[in-house]
């Protein structure tokens, strides 16, 4: 009788299995039934170290930025903040630079200020430009000035300077000055709100002036540029000097406090900023056309002025970090290399002041906490990629290179 009863319990329950299978249309059987897998586990954090490459080199006076020209693996070119890129072989033995541009006669390089960042035209050295964004003084003002090699790309001539864009600054800080050209070929600049504790002028949300803003420009077209239709505000004139009657057309975002490095993600084409912050949150930005980032109303997605009851209507910041951690973000790359196959995909940033290196898996959703990869010495100013997308770091008050690897 028992065994009966079972044997009745088991079929009427593999009915039941049956019945419920059949209800949601799967041919599964009663595997199907039953609450979804869990997630798969986060990523593991990546495991970095880095090491000093070029060691034959002389130190860099004050390095700033350095890069390769478009296609060319074959040299590597080094800007310092006084006014002079230097170029040298890419070749592990190298033991000497040359000069490939010196303006350091005309650039004002106290505070912030300097030679802040360059970029190749992206059908150099057919197209025989490079791009510069310095300061010079009296008063103290950005300039964005296109430079001309006269010999197939081996120097820049000094001595003829188109200049694009001039921007007076309030004071020697906070002038941002990245420059890069995105998979659009337009050329994109970042500036910052001018100085002062607090931005004291109020320039994060004027759109009537480009400081606090990254701007896009087409210098292909007629001189000194032309103003890409799908920027924001491109139906308005052209900004003199930076300040014009209504929203500037340069800009293409807006509300950045000191956005220093800018970069694009060579598979994606995704523009990321590094925003330096004020007295407590620094921040990683996903740049797209059109958005305010907040700046000096928030400070990252905090209120900063007034310090609550702030709007919610501007784009968050990607992720950010609190100053226990670091003080100075400088913004980095998407890594696309293949040297250190788990951080492929993850935005890599570091800190100038901490000499800390961050990353987070671009995928992810805005409001992602950064991994820590690794504490180090360095003062990161800069990130550099390759031709094969491998990174490298600049650090400042040494004047070295170095290459990240992967952690035995």
């Amino acid at each position: 009788m028992r065994e009966f009863r079972c044997s009745a319990l088991i079929l009427g329950l593999l009915a039941a299995a049956a019945g419920l299978a059949g209800c949601g249309g799967s041919s599964g059987g009663i595997g199907t039934v039953g609450p979804p897998p869990p997630p798969p586990p986060p990523a593991a954090t990546p495991q970095i170290l880095t090491s000093a490459v070029f060691t034959s080199l002389p130190p860099f006076a004050s390095p700033i930025a350095m890069k390769q020209a478009p296609g060319d693996a074959s040299r590597w070119f080094v800007a310092e903040k006084s006014g002079v890129i230097r170029v040298f072989a890419n070749n592990v033995s190298s033991s000497s630079s040359s000069i490939f541009l010196d303006i350091s006669g005309t650039v004002a390089s106290a505070g912030e200020g300097g030679l802040l960042g360059f970029a190749f035209h992206p059908d150099f050295p057919a197209t025989p430009e490079v791009f510069v964004s310095f300061t010079r003084g009296g008063p103290f003002r950005s300039y964005v000035s296109r430079f001309y090699s006269t010999d197939g790309g081996q120097t820049l001539s000094p001595l003829v300077e188109d200049v694009l864009i001039e921007n007076p600054q309030p004071a020697t800080n906070h002038n941002g000055g990245d420059i890069a050209f995105g998979p659009d070929g337009l050329l994109y600049v970042g500036f910052g709100d001018g100085g002062g504790s607090g931005d004291p002028n109020e320039n994060g949300q004027d759109i009537m002036n480009i400081h606090s803003a990254i701007v896009r420009i087409d210098v292909d077209g007629n001189a000194p540029y032309e103003i890409p239709p799908g920027n924001p505000f491109s139906m308005n004139a052209v900004c003199t000097q930076g300040v014009g009657g209504a929203g500037c057309p340069e800009i293409f975002a807006w509300g950045f406090r000191n956005p220093w490095r800018i970069s694009f993600d060579r598979v994606t084409g995704q523009l990321w900023a590094g925003d330096v912050g004020q007295n407590a949150w620094e921040e990683i930005d996903l740049v797209e056309n059109g958005e305010n980032y907040g700046w000096n109303d928030r400070e990252g997605a905090h209120c900063h002025d007034p310090a609550s009851g702030c709007a919610d209507t501007f784009r968050e910041p990607h992720a950010e970090y609190g100053h226990a951690l670091g003080r100075s973000v400088s913004g980095g790359f998407v890594y696309r290399g293949t040297d250190i196959p788990d951080l492929v995909g993850w935005y890599v940033f570091g800190d100038f002041i901490s000499g800390r290196f961050f990353a987070f898996d671009a995928t992810s959703m805005a409001g992602v906490t950064p991994d820590e990869l690794l504490d180090s010495s360095l003062s990161i100013v800069s990130f550099a990629e390759d031709i094969n997308g491998e990174l490298y770091v600049l650090d400042f008050g040494v004047g070295t290179i170095h290459r990240l690897e992967s952690a035995p």
